[in-house]
């Protein structure tokens, strides 16, 4: 299986964040790319959610029906187990999806200093060290939306 539903939710969140800079960066006047190169970008990206929130869709229909998996075990081995589960315990999914909205959009900014051209590499070096841990706690909400939507479909086959 390759997509959970916190996958799914994981990639409109960040579609959502790059669909607003494309926006901000249309209203500069100085860019590396023209309004019509954003423009279609643009037009591009709003094709691109559409068709994910089509995705989501379905993933919860096919979920409430029993039709497939709901989550995937983790392999990942690089992270320090006190980091992992570092995350207030979402007790709702809209609670859960907002958490990992949040993660995303620092990540995005910490990339966006990290990607500055005037600081020194230890500075550079500072940010990616913060990368990390934000990074795992993303995964932590993506985990998190999985296990609620696994104890809603649990619940409703149950009764």
């Amino acid at each position: 299986m390759a997509e959970t539903l916190g996958s799914l939710v994981d990639k409109l969140t960040i579609k959502d964040i790059r669909e607003y800079h494309i926006a901000q960066m249309l209203k500069e006047s100085k860019q590396k790319f023209s309004k019509n190169q954003l423009k279609e970008k643009l037009s591009i990206l709003k094709k691109q959610k559409c068709d994910m929130i089509n995705e989501i869709n379905n993933f919860i229909v096919a979920a409430f029906s029993g039709k497939l998996g709901l989550k995937e075990e983790k392999l990942k081995v690089y992270n320090d187990l006190k980091d992992v589960g570092r995350i207030t315990i979402s007790k709702s999914m809209g609670m859960a999806i907002s958490g990992l909205a949040n993660k995303n959009l620092e990540l995005w900014h910490l990339e966006d200093e990290a990607r500055r051209k005037n600081v020194s590499l230890s500075y550079v070096g500072k940010i990616k060290k913060m990368i990390d841990p934000v990074n795992q706690q993303r995964n932590d909400y993506i985990d998190r939306i999985d296990q609620l939507l696994e104890e809603e479909v649990y619940s409703l086959h149950k009764k």
